[in-house]
């Protein structure tokens, strides 16, 4: 009994599985593995340290994602980044987070705007380092506690969904250093408007953020089929 783990220890534990779609889908996110690739189950075993039981695990949650397209005979490829479908994504998550930004200037404690300020400038210094990782993170968890801060658990939950299918364009936005440099100074003005409850304009603030990052992404992709 004296060489059992402790209780908490065991429950704060993740399933392997868990961990390796966050493994991969960073991978996805960062460009490492490109759209169209195939996963090779032999060359991401040996990379990321887990057996294939875990592994195809990882890989059928991350096809629920839209991240990764399963082909009969063929395994699995990176799902390639169509268009069309991400403009439309987008679309309804600035409405997302526009109504997100109104509802939470109401519901949204003083502590958990200090929340999202202390996030804000712990990115700034991630942006300054250049540290795009670590800037992404924390510019995804100021998006996220934005919307919960609305107090609507259905719309949270909506958000999150369709924002595992785009983060990987959100993160390619960021790889223009001019669209990098604005988005910050966008954030100053969103984190103004929360702070001072300015429901109007952080609804503004907020649809008009992505709308930008769609031009940025939408740019991106076309240089690239152009290349």
């Amino acid at each position: 009994m004296g060489s059992m783990a402790p209780l908490g220890l065991r429950r704060t534990r993740r399933p392997l599985h868990e961990e390796t779609v966050d493994q991969i889908r960073d991978l996805i996110v960062r460009g490492e593995l490109a759209p169209g690739s195939r996963l090779n189950e032999r060359v991401l075993t040996a990379r990321l340290g887990v057996s294939r039981t875990p592994l195809r695990e990882a890989i059928k949650l991350l096809a629920t994602e839209g991240l990764v397209d399963l082909l009969p005979n063929r395994g699995a490829v990176v799902a390639p980044i169509d268009p069309a479908r991400i403009a439309e994504t987008l679309a309804v998550m600035g409405a997302l987070e526009s109504l997100a930004g109104e509802l939470a200037c109401v519901e949204a404690s003083d502590d958990g705007i200090a929340e999202i300020r202390a996030l804000h400038y712990e990115m700034l210094a991630m942006h300054a380092r250049r540290d795009l990782d670590g800037y992404f993170r924390c510019n995804q968890a100021i998006h996220i506690k934005i919307v919960e801060a609305s107090g609507n658990a259905v719309l949270a939950q909506t958000y999150r969904q369709l924002n595992a299918n785009v983060r990987r364009v959100r993160y390619m936005a960021n790889l223009s250093p001019e669209r990098w440099g604005a988005a910050v100074q966008e954030h100053e003005a969103i984190l103004a408007a929360f702070s001072a409850r300015d429901a109007a304009r952080l609804k503004r603030l907020l649809r008009d953020h992505l709308s930008a990052k769609l031009a940025t992404v939408l740019e991106a992709i076309g240089q690239k089929r152009a290349a």
